[in-house]
Parts: structure tokens; sequence; C-alpha cells
């Protein structure tokens, strides 16, 4: 009898010089995640972050809080007792943390800086889209106002209807006392009373 070769059941069993036992690999399913040997963060986070403390470095209580700061580190290094200060007369450790904190700062206002601008593109794109729909509106709808009006022009309005009957009237009156009721025809060579 021949061996049965249902695919289903049958499992691939590898041979050769590169046999290796894998596991199968389902592609219908996503893959679990990798460990990673980094922390991850959120790079949205760190820049909301960075926004965050830019707003602070442009701020008057800032000047106000690094103002008091200096000051009280000037003061306790010249007017403490010798022991206990930590940074004498030209202040190097003070200049070296000054210049640490410029240096953070600048990429973390030029990082805010920059997601201003994305921001700021983006609300440009929508309103440039959106003037571009008011305009279209507005083109269609001077359109319309320009046929509507053409097409009023061809329209008997109330008043000219008014002003015909008003003239018919006085036309019929005027046939009552013994005058020509239609002087369109007396023009043309021939008279009422002809017909």
């Amino acid at each position: 009898m021949a061996p049965d070769r249902d695919p289903a059941r049958a499992e691939r069993t590898p041979t050769g010089a590169t046999a290796t036992t894998r596991p199968r690999v389902r592609l219908d399913q996503p893959r679990p995640p990798r460990r990673r040997i980094l922390p991850e963060w959120d790079p949205e986070a760190f820049g909301r972050l960075s926004e965050r403390i830019a707003r602070f470095l442009g701020t008057g209580r800032f000047i106000v809080w690094m103002t008091i700061v200096i000051i009280v580190w000037v003061l306790w290094n010249i007017f403490a007792p010798r022991d206990l200060r930590f940074d004498n007369y030209p202040f190097i450790f003070l200049t070296l943390m000054l210049s640490l904190q410029a240096s953070y700062a600048a990429p973390l206002i030029l990082l805010a800086q920059n997601r201003q601008d994305d921001r700021d593109r983006v609300n440009l794109e929508q309103d440039r889209k959106q003037n571009e729909r008011s305009i279209a509106d507005t083109e269609y709808l001077t359109r319309e106002i320009a046929a509507l009006r053409i097409g009023l022009g061809e329209v008997a309005t109330r008043d000219w209807i008014r002003s015909e009957l008003q003239d018919m009237v006085k036309e019929l009156e005027g046939a009552r006392d013994g005058h020509v009721v239609f002087p369109a025809d007396r023009s043309r060579g021939r008279d009422v009373d002809d017909r």
C-alpha cells in the first residue's frame, strides 16, 4: 500500500547539510515584541517635556530664580566659613554649571521651536486648503448669482405686469371713448375699422 500523503498530517522534516530545526513562523499573526537592550521612550513625551522646559526658560520666573541662585552661590562662597565654601573666588564651578545649563537649554529650545514650526506648518496648510475651498465656494456663488440675474432679466416681475395691465386698462377705456385700441395696426397702414 502507498503511504498516506495528506498534507495536513505530514510534517516537513529538514534534510541535508542545512537541516536545522527552526520553529514554525505564522505569517497571519504579528510577531511578539522583541526584547530591547536599550530602554524605549516616547519621542512625543520627550518633545512635550522639552517644550515645557523651553516655555519655563522663557519666563520671568526662571530669570528671577536663576538670579537668586547665582546671588546665593556667590554670597555663600564669599562670606561662608572657609571649610564650608565649595567654589572660591573665580567661581569656576558656577561658570561650569551655567555653561552646562546653557548647553542643555539651547537644544531643548531648538527642539521646542522645531515642534512649533511643524504645528505651524500643519496649521498653515489647513488654512490654505480652507481658503481654497472658500474661494471656490465664493466663485461658485458668484456664478450662480450672475445666472440668476440674467434669468431675472427675462422674467416678468410683478411691477412690470402691473404696469402692462394698467396700460391695457387705459387702452380699453380709450376704445370705449372711440379711440383706436391697437395703434400698432394703424402704423402699418391699416385702421381697425378696415377689418
